[in-house]
């Protein structure tokens, strides 16, 4: 039983030391945002998708439903004229 609960809790830290997601060096430029017209949430949105983060995992972090989180990301890319989430953070930067 003792091998089991050990075995148990070396997997639940192996995953989650695995699912952690590494922060980028390429940073959005703040202000060429401000002259694109986008707000704040828009662009904290724009800031964990540089990071890698899936709509699930922005709505977690911003406390947030994963419909806004999809709403954001739609008015992201009409802002930007941005077909992909990719391209609006290439424009970001």
């Amino acid at each position: 039983m003792q091998v089991a609960i050990c075995f148990f809790c070396i997997g639940l830290y192996l995953n989650k030391k695995a699912t952690k997601k590494t922060v980028t060096s390429t940073t959005i430029d703040s202000e060429k945002i401000k002259t694109l017209g986008i707000s704040k949430r828009e662009y904290e949105v724009l800031e964990l998708i540089n990071q890698g983060f899936s709509n699930q995992e922005i709505s977690s972090q911003l406390f947030i439903s994963e419909s806004t989180v999809k709403s954001h990301v739609s008015s992201l890319l009409s802002k930007l004229n941005a077909k992909r989430r990719t391209e609006a953070v290439k424009i970001g930067r």
